[in-house]
C-alpha cells in the first residue's frame, strides 16, 4: 500500500472533505469522547482518517471501523 504524503498542518476541516459518509460518521461519534481529526492518509485502496486525544491515537479505514490501537507512525 502506497501512502501520499499529506501536510499533517492543514486545517481539520479541510480534511474532512476527504472522508466518505462513513469516516465523516465515525470521526463525529469520536469526537464525542474527545478525538480531533489529525489528518488523512492517502492509499490506493482508500483513505485512512488518524485521530489524536492526549497521547491516543485512533485510525478510521474506509468502512468507516475505528482501531483505537493502530500500528502507525505520525511525525510531528
Amino acid at each position: 500500500m502506497e501512502a501520499e504524503r499529506r501536510q499533517i498542518n492543514r486545517s481539520a476541516h479541510t480534511f474532512w472533505d476527504d472522508l466518505n459518509l462513513a469516516q465523516k460518521f465515525a470521526v463525529s461519534e469520536l469526537h464525542r469522547f474527545g478525538y480531533d481529526l489529525l489528518c488523512v492518509r492517502h492509499f490506493t485502496d482508500g483513505n485512512l482518517a488518524l485521530l489524536k486525544s492526549g497521547s491516543r491515537l485512533a485510525a478510521i479505514d474506509r468502512d468507516g471501523q475505528v482501531n483505537t490501537e493502530p500500528n502507525v507512525k505520525i511525525r510531528f
